[in-house]
């Protein structure tokens, strides 16, 4: 079986820094598009990272472009997603996941296996 599992989340203020981590088994992340997505409090699931196998490309979501950054270490089979200067509004439980392909690799409904999500809160 496939198995993703997250770590890294926390409590952290405003300004401050995580690095959320999102360790494979079952499977070659460098054979996956892979993902980060979110569901803040009340809201709906938000794509926030991913990169695009087929594409060769990285995309983010507009709010944290320039302050999250995402990579995929092959030899740990480990995706990183980075997340600097963080916001309140950033506060959500995050998830990872992986997909043998997609159209557009920040659209969540696409994606089959997921990790079971980290807690990231941000407050004073």
């Amino acid at each position: 079986q496939f198995q993703l599992v997250e770590s890294g989340g926390g409590l952290v203020q405003p300004g401050g820094s995580l690095r959320l981590s999102c360790a494979a088994s079952g499977l070659r992340l460098d054979n996956y598009e892979v993902g980060w997505f979110r569901v803040p409090p009340g809201k709906k699931r938000e794509g926030v990272s991913c990169i695009s196998r087929r594409e060769k490309k990285i995309f983010h979501t507009d709010s944290v472009k320039g302050r999250f950054t995402i990579s995929v270490d092959n030899d740990k089979n480990t995706v990183y997603l980075q997340m600097n200067s963080l916001k309140p509004e950033d506060t959500a439980v995050y998830y990872c996941a992986v997909e043998p392909s997609t159209t557009y690799c920040l659209n969540g409904y696409e994606y089959d296996t997921w990790g079971q999500g980290t807690q990231v809160t941000v407050s004073p």
